[in-house]
């Protein structure tokens, strides 16, 4: 099993943006919630989390087009690798998340990337004081964050089995908890 520290090395070798590393942060917090929700390992899924844009700052016209010779690199296994890969599908990838992990990874990528264009436009620009209404009003905007495909995400939540709502509440308590670390702790 690798270590968080060897994951962030990985993901620093290839990417210094820091806002596409909150990112990586956010989606990690939501795969750990989920994770544990489910029993599952949630440092295991954590890293999955972080490392599923691995190549996107290098390679954004080719994202996922070289995750998989750099997870592979840093000692990533096949599943490791197939779950990152699952997040792009039908996007950039053809891998179909099979698994409940790479359908959550799936589902919250780009949640947690609407999730945090809401905070940004509150007056507290937080997620501590953020609600699912909150995220449901902006959702019916599709000039808001509108590089956000909110068909991804509904079909996250049916491929989970979730309400949009539920998945969208529990993401944003999985960003609560590490707010200031992924940049939406505001001024609350």
């Amino acid at each position: 099993m690798h270590d968080r520290e060897s994951a962030i090395a990985l993901w620093r070798e290839h990417n210094d943006d820091e806002s596409l590393y909150r990112h990586a942060l956010s989606v990690e917090a939501a795969m750990r919630r989920f994770a544990s929700a489910r029993g599952e390992d949630p440092d295991y899924w954590g890293l999955v989390g972080l490392l599923h844009d691995v190549d996107y700052q290098e390679h954004p016209d080719e994202h996922l087009k070289h995750a998989r010779a750099m997870l592979a690199a840093g000692g990533y296994d096949e599943a490791f690798i197939r779950a990152v890969e699952s997040h792009g599908w039908g996007l950039c990838s053809e891998v179909e998340p099979r698994l409940y992990m790479e359908k959550v990874l799936y589902a919250v990528d780009e949640l947690t990337g609407f999730i945090a264009a809401c905070a940004y436009v509150r007056p507290s620009r937080s997620v501590l004081d953020m609600e699912t209404k909150s995220v449901k009003k902006k959702w019916k905007t599709a000039a808001f964050a509108a590089g956000v495909d909110r068909e991804v995400i509904e079909k996250g939540a049916a491929m989970l089995g979730m309400e949009l709502d539920e998945l969208i509440a529990e993401t944003i308590l999985a960003l609560r908890d590490h707010a200031e670390a992924v940049g939406l702790k505001g001024a609350v």
